[in-house]
């Protein structure tokens, strides 16, 4: 008992060093406020030890602090938009993604993945994780990324989301617009392809956001889609209310 405490204060001790790395971009630590990464990288039980798979991960927020975290005993795999995507915009994103990749020895052991792959060997992964990303693959995109997740993970391996929260009732067509998820659909979709749901947290909720904006949670940072149009109002309500899921494959 002694050693499994002993343990996990030295995970603890980790976790922040990296998340107060210097490696950081210091935009980035400014949505710590909102995205409490220590809080659900605890939640979700993610091990420096541990093989990871981080799902679209965008311009590298989490990235930053995963790489850090599982540098010396575990591994990152970054699953991004695919390399020969018909869409320029996307393999744009890609390839800023790969120049930060390319741009510090932190960064060395990431191992960069199409999204639309297997991701990793099957039954490799102890962990697949998703930050604010489910609105974008809503229908049968979501169907394959979540199958695929299965596949990669160990039996007991952990599914972790983070994503907008929509309110009960919403249907698909506004999810898409709004870019709000409900926790139903989430969690429907993962049993769906073998996922046991197995906590939920409020760590990432803003209890402010009203999620009925002109340019759905786009207007709110750090997208800040009317520029300067009230402004002042969507950063006093800050980023949007998340949904914290873990999941596990029995």
């Amino acid at each position: 008992m002694l050693l499994l405490s002993f343990g996990s204060c030295l995970s603890a001790d980790e976790l922040m060093a990296a998340i107060k790395s210097e490696f950081r971009n210091p935009e980035n630590i400014i949505r710590d406020e909102f995205r409490n990464p220590y809080e659900t990288l605890t939640f979700f039980g993610i091990e420096p030890s541990m093989k990871v798979v981080e799902l679209s991960p965008g311009g590298g927020w989490y990235t930053e602090i995963l790489a850090n975290y599982l540098n010396n005993s575990g591994e990152l795999i970054a699953a991004h938009f695919d390399e020969n995507s018909n869409n320029n915009y996307l393999k744009k994103i890609r390839k800023n993604f790969e120049k930060k990749m390319d741009s510090n020895s932190i960064y060395e052991g990431v191992k960069i993945v199409d999204l639309t792959s297997g991701l990793t060997e099957p039954r490799s992964a102890d962990a697949v994780l998703t930050f604010r990303n489910l609105h974008n693959w809503l229908g049968s995109t979501m169907d394959t990324i979540f199958a695929n997740s299965f596949k990669a993970l160990k039996s007991g391996g952990i599914f972790g989301v983070v994503e907008h929260r929509a309110e009960v009732g919403t249907s698909i067509q506004n999810m898409k617009k709004s870019g709000y998820v409900t926790e139903e659909h989430a969690i429907e979709v993962a049993k769906k392809h073998g996922f046991v749901l197995v906590s939920k947290s409020e760590i990432n909720s803003n209890p402010k956001d009203l999620k009925n904006y002109e340019k759905g949670v786009w207007t709110l940072p750090p997208s800040l889609r009317l520029k300067e149009k009230n402004k002042g109002k969507y950063l006093a309500i800050g980023e949007s209310d998340r949904m914290t899921l873990l999941f596990k494959k029995p």
